[in-house]
């Protein structure tokens, strides 16, 4: 615990720096334009252009706002490379210096009963690297997103957020834990594969349950009442065989100036949701395409697949960990005091294996995600018929993700198609309809 208290100025001296690099670069003002119309090049004539109508919307980026979002992604590159090494690193202190040994023994003294000594340990666990991370967390989550000019809320209300996931982490985390390590203790050589069970299990139920009990927490979800918008979507929804009977708003605005929308849930849960923010500046055609692509999430049955394809992700991971764990506690397990992979204090372990893996198959995640978004996208202009307000929508996403990146760089860090792609496909399916456009 001494080690500990040392750190504090450690994490003083971090703050007060990430404090500092927000003065550094002001980009809040660069962005992107609010009304995005439709250029010459764009509108239907018998020499219509994919390529040239592509060029023309992103011609319509300030210089300025294509700095701002160029800057603002590729900086995330970085961040996903320090936010692994910051990881790995606190998990290697919480083990070298017997932090995690200490914790196991207090929950024990603190109860006799393994399951809640594995609870207790991760509450403890958990609250010891969030404030280990905290610099880091801060600048990434609350500096830097009001330096771009991203961010809506002041400190204490996005510590608040913060406050209420870190509670939603220690319950439903902690049961998972206390559940995964009795597991192991009653199955102790087919332990991976019922753990890999259970933690798909949890994913699903974690999916089906967010909708109304968890983002609830964070924001507040109400039905659209406004015809003009609700119609054309309804519309859409039932021409598609979707059993949607409301559109519902979030209002996101209190957190940040991003234009979003989701499907969300599983089953009766499931709901389409667009953010406030979109409501106000997007156009009526923006909206029809975004809704259109939501919708085409729930049509080619993208939930379900998604769960089929991270199962089998969770499925290899947990027979990676069990080979890992055994290594580790043949060689580090008595330096570090952890007395068998039955024990809590293995955690920081199982945590530095489950975040290399995830770190390594980052471009493979990221191409699943990014074709399945593309395939929604395609849905979104048929189901829509609304190729412009694609495009706007492109470019309006574009305020936080990099319009033209190079081929290997879309490869290894989007999970969704660049805003160049995005634009490109709509204006090539209006060269293929451009009779639908003409009057």
């Amino acid at each position: 615990m001494k080690r500990f208290l040392l750190l504090i100025p450690v994490l003083l001296l971090g703050l007060a720096a990430v404090a500092r690099a927000q003065n550094d670069l002001d980009l809040s003002r660069s962005q992107m334009p609010s009304v995005v119309t439709v250029p010459p090049e764009a509108q239907p004539s018998d020499h219509f252009s994919a390529d040239a109508a592509t060029e023309a919307y992103l011609a319509q980026i300030p210089a300025s706002a294509r700095a701002r979002s160029d800057a603002y992604f590729e900086g995330g590159y970085w961040l996903i490379l320090w936010d692994f090494l910051m990881s790995v690193a606190i998990f290697w202190a919480v083990l070298r210096f017997g932090w995690s040994a200490k914790m196991r023994d207090f929950a024990g003294r603190i109860s006799r009963f393994a399951f809640l000594q594995d609870f207790l340990y991760w509450v403890q666990f958990l609250i010891l690297i969030s404030l280990l991370g905290a610099p880091l967390s801060i600048y990434e989550g609350y500096f830097r997103e009001h330096q771009y000019g991203l961010a809506n809320q002041t400190f204490g209300p996005w510590l608040g957020d913060q406050l209420k996931d870190l509670a939603v982490n220690l319950i439903f985390g902690g049961l998972l834990i206390a559940v995964l390590f009795w597991i192991v203790r009653k199955l102790p050589r087919s332990w991976h594969v019922w753990g890999a069970g259970v933690t798909i299990a949890f994913f699903i139920f974690g999916i089906m349950i967010a909708p109304v009990f968890i983002f609830p927490l964070f924001n507040t979800f109400t039905r659209l009442d406004d015809p003009k918008v609700t119609a054309p979507i309804l519309a859409m929804a039932r021409a598609n065989g979707i059993p949607a009977h409301d559109v519902y708003q979030v209002d996101a605005s209190r957190q940040s100036k991003r234009m979003s929308a989701n499907v969300s849930g599983f089953g009766k849960t499931m709901r389409i949701t667009l953010n406030d923010n979109l409501l106000r500046r997007g156009s009526p055609e923006e909206i029809q395409a975004v809704m259109g692509h939501e919708m085409g999430h729930y049509v080619l049955n993208h939930i379900p697949k998604d769960l089929l394809f991270f199962s089998v992700v969770i499925v290899i991971f947990f027979a990676i960990l069990r080979w890992g764990l055994g290594w580790v506690l043949l060689h580090y397990g008595q330096d570090w005091g952890i007395r068998a992979i039955s024990d809590p204090a293995v955690l920081p372990a199982a945590l530095f294996i489950i975040t290399t893996f995830f770190f390594v198959l980052t471009p493979l995640l990221n191409s699943h995600i990014r074709t399945t978004e593309h395939e929604a996208d395609m849905f979104g202009i048929n189901a829509s018929r609304q190729p412009d307000g694609m495009a706007q929508g492109a470019i309006h996403l574009g305020e936080y993700r990099k319009m033209s990146p190079g081929p290997l760089e879309e490869f290894l860090f989007y999970d969704h198609p660049s805003g160049r792609r995005r634009i490109h496909d709509a204006m090539q399916w209006k060269a293929e309809n451009v009779g639908l456009f003409e009057h």
